[in-house]
């Protein structure tokens, strides 16, 4: 029990660190709601566990998961709902059924994605979105929560085309603005690397990475928290892609928010 009071006094205190970093401007009442949620669900801001947007808080998949393993749930069944189906529309609809117990008679929950609820970044992959939302749904009936996950969130048409970068300026150390004074590379061909590399939407990727330092523009950051905002998606990108894609997928703007 004291292991676990130490670890939740310390999740509280790093939860409360990164919210100033990245949140200056929350209210009291967010505040003291991400304090009660991280006492009693123990999610973790830096693990993306949970996350701020459009003023409200929402759970991941990998806060879920997490929930439900440190509560020991017994199993997750998928079911996919074929007479909902089209797969030349791609949309698709999942029932999961969350089995806290071996005498649970399970906690069921659907969801369905097609191409018009997604965003532009999981086109192709709206079967594993769909199955997502489904679990997410059945975890939050099985363990109460009241947060609308992440995933669940609906998308607004956007356009195919990624907003660019501003480019870098010219530097006035001879290098033209590709290394800094030690011959590195600039933190945004870095970025902009990265984003090509593992193939991110660089729209979605500024909108994360502004909310990560905290700032309307990612240009208005310090040079600190960019670097630390890169080595961060770096790490996620190579590690749990899957899970990025769906923070990503996150910042595209709701269209509504399941309930």
């Amino acid at each position: 029990m004291r292991n676990r009071a130490n670890f939740t006094s310390h999740l509280v205190r790093q939860n409360a660190r990164l919210v100033k970093q990245r949140y200056p401007n929350l209210q009291r009442q967010d505040l003291k709601l991400l304090d009660s949620l991280t006492q009693t669900l123990r999610l973790s801001i830096s693990k993306g566990e949970i996350l701020w947007i459009d003023g409200k808080w929402y759970i991941s998949h990998a806060g879920l998961l997490n929930i439900s393993l440190r509560r020991r749930c017994l199993g997750i069944r998928t079911i996919l709902q074929k007479s909902f189906c089209d797969s030349n529309a791609n949309r698709w609809v999942f029932k999961a059924i969350v089995y806290k117990s071996p005498l649970s008679r399970g906690f069921v929950g659907y969801g369905d994605a097609d191409p018009s609820n997604v965003s532009s970044l999981v086109h192709g992959a709206e079967m594993r979105v769909a199955e997502t939302r489904a679990v997410n749904r059945a975890l939050r009936k099985a363990y109460g929560i009241g947060l609308c996950s992440v995933e669940e969130l609906g998308t607004a048409p956007r356009s195919n085309a990624s907003p660019s970068f501003e480019q870098p300026k010219s530097s006035t150390n001879g290098n033209n603005g590709h290394h800094n004074g030690n011959g590195q590379p600039r933190l945004r061909d870095r970025l902009c690397l990265l984003i090509r590399q593992h193939h991110l939407d660089a729209g979605l990727v500024k909108a994360y990475a502004a909310d990560y330092c905290g700032t309307t523009a990612l240009r208005a950051a310090s040079r600190d928290l960019v670097e630390d905002f890169i080595n961060n998606l770096a790490e996620r990108a190579t590690k749990d892609r899957d899970g990025l894609l769906c923070q990503l997928n996150s910042y595209s703007k709701p269209q509504e928010a399941a309930q």
